[in-house]
């Protein structure tokens, strides 16, 4: 056979297998070092399917996908349970029918699959405090095993607390912590955490960098934060908090897809054994889906499932989404615009609850002033409401319609502050 002839052989048969090769988009929001080692994976138990990855975040995926045909996106794999709400209401997806043998449908109150069957978790992050034991030893401060623990004056000052609307980790944290202890007891909650809190306003960095550095003892956040940081020699320690609130990430199929079967491979990929045991590795550091790969799981691991046996999560991502715009809204309003007024008002009033009784009447005003919910929760329930504080960055009358009942709250809040700082500086026991 003449060099020609094998050439041409070669060449024909490389563009043979190139052809049978069935090309799977995948979008995510996902970093390159997770994506590689789910891919790879993937890859060599699927030889015939070449993972394609399109990266986007969540803001940006939503236009993405609804381009025509879906962008030419196969599977959609990311953590925006809005996102999947979202266009599940528009009709972007198909059922997953997938085999769930040996995955749960809920933890606690959180469901890990869509009800209709169109999306369901693929892994969990949990949040809790991140604390530097070097720092709570030198300052004598107890580990906080609660978020009621914070409001402990022992912690004044030792806080690092994250503005919802600056960091995009934190809207669901707070609404974690509101659905678990109720709406009136849950601002109440946070007005006594940001008295002796210092809140991070500005996101140039990853809130466990103020912890890691020592500037502060403790700071509510991802547990995967703190686990990543301590990989590159952070003194940080995560504590989980009883009950856990969890953050998933979910992943879901296109209606529009022409990759159904491969699609779906992949899919029950990421969800098998083998899948969610990845999640496991030092450059991934989630929390699987999967109860019984925990029997594998590194030293040290939380294990959310056994967590669960003693405290039950009370909390659903989805019921809090519809109001997370109008939720941070509240909390600037509430607390990180009079912080400055705030702190000082939380710290006169614990010295003169140590010193005197709590059942003092100005005393029990004061407090009432200061942890009042900002507006009602049948208020925060009400559609128009939300919907106003939702589209008001593109819609200039839902802007006008929010900033006008923004301007009714902060009237009501200064009031309720001036009032506590005079009943204080008038207080004699």
């Amino acid at each position: 056979m003449t060099f020609r002839c094998l050439f041409i052989l070669i060449a024909s048969l490389t563009a043979c297998d190139a052809s049978a090769k069935q090309t799977l988009t995948v979008l995510t929001a996902y970093h390159e070092e997770v994506v590689a080692q789910f891919e790879t994976a993937f890859e060599r138990d699927h030889p015939d399917i070449d993972v394609k990855i399109i990266w986007r975040m969540p803001h940006d995926a939503l236009p993405y996908l609804r381009q025509r045909n879906q962008g030419g996106v196969d599977v959609y794999w990311s953590a925006s349970l809005h996102n999947y709400l979202q266009l599940k209401q528009e009709g972007a997806w198909q059922k997953l029918k997938l085999d769930r043998d040996g995955l749960p449908e809920k933890l606690g109150v959180m469901p890990l699959i869509d009800p209709d069957g169109f999306y369901c978790a693929t892994e969990m992050a949990g949040y809790g405090f991140v604390v530097n034991p070097g720092y709570m030893k030198k300052h004598r401060l107890p580990e906080p095993k609660t978020w009621q623990d914070l409001i402990d004056a022992r912690y004044s000052g030792h806080i690092a607390l994250a503005v919802p609307s600056r960091f995009g980790f934190a809207p669901l944290m707070i609404g974690s912590v509101l659905q678990q202890y109720g709406w009136e007891r849950g601002w109440a909650l946070f007005s006594e955490v940001a008295g002796n809190a210092q809140l991070l306003e500005h996101n140039r960095g990853f809130i466990t960098d103020v912890v890691g550095s020592g500037k502060l003892g403790i700071a509510p956040s991802l547990d995967f934060f703190a686990t990543s940081a301590r990989a590159n020699g952070a003194p940080l320690q995560l504590l989980y908090p009883e009950p856990v609130a969890y953050s998933p990430a979910h992943i879901a199929i296109t209606a529009s897809t022409r990759q159904a079967q491969a699609a779906r491979q992949f899919v029950g990929f990421i969800l098998s054994a083998q899948g969610q045991r990845l999640l496991f590795h030092p450059d991934i550091r989630k929390l699987p889906v999967r109860p019984a790969v925990y029997a594998d799981k590194p030293e040290g691991q939380f294990d959310p499932f056994a967590a669960a046996v003693l405290h039950s999560p009370v909390y659903d991502p989805s019921t809090t989404l519809p109001r997370l715009a109008l939720q941070n809204a509240l909390f600037d309003l509430f607390l990180t615009e009079r912080h400055d007024q705030l702190k000082p008002l939380w710290q006169r009033l614990h010295e003169l609850e140590t010193q005197n009784s709590r059942s003092d009447e100005t005393l029990a005003e004061v407090r009432h002033l200061l942890t009042a919910a900002p507006i009602s929760l049948d208020l925060a329930s009400d559609i128009s409401v939300q919907q106003s504080f939702e589209k008001r960055i593109k819609d200039a009358d839902a802007d006008m319609q929010a900033k006008s009942l923004e301007n009714t709250w902060r009237s009501d809040i200064s009031r309720k502050y001036q009032r506590a700082e005079q009943l204080l500086a008038a207080w004699r026991h």
